[in-house]
């Protein structure tokens, strides 16, 4: 069975920092293309980065890029998403998928996903 347990999340103000963890079961995490997508309120599920689902490399969202950073520790099945300079409008959930792809400026956001962690940025 796939199991995440995301963790991290909070309140911060604009300009803050945050560091979301999900440690993952129930799959082969060590090539496994996992990442995080968001949902805001009243929004569309929105893909933020993921590692290995974009011709096998690292990818981020254009409105992320230069201040969230993914990682992953294989040892630990954990990714991260170091999450810098946060704005209001990253208010959102933060969900982990595995098997989360992007085919150029499509994503498909996995088969997968935890319950969400929820990050709330003051201005």
């Amino acid at each position: 069975e796939v199991q995440f347990v995301e963790s991290g999340g909070g309140l911060v103000q604009a300009g803050g920092s945050l560091r979301l963890s999900c440690a993952a079961s129930g799959f082969t995490f060590d090539d496994a293309t996992i990442g995080w997508f968001r949902q805001a309120p009243g929004k569309e599920r929105e893909g933020v980065s993921c590692i290995r689902c974009s011709d096998g490399s690292t990818y981020y969202a254009d409105s992320v890029k230069g201040r969230f950073t993914i990682s992953s520790d294989n040892a630990k099945n954990t990714v991260y998403l170091q999450m810098n300079n946060l704005k209001p409008e990253d208010t959102a959930v933060y969900y982990c998928a595995v098997n989360i792809r992007v085919f150029g400026t499509y994503w498909y956001l996995g088969d997968y996903w935890g319950q969400g962690t929820q990050v709330t940025v003051s201005s």
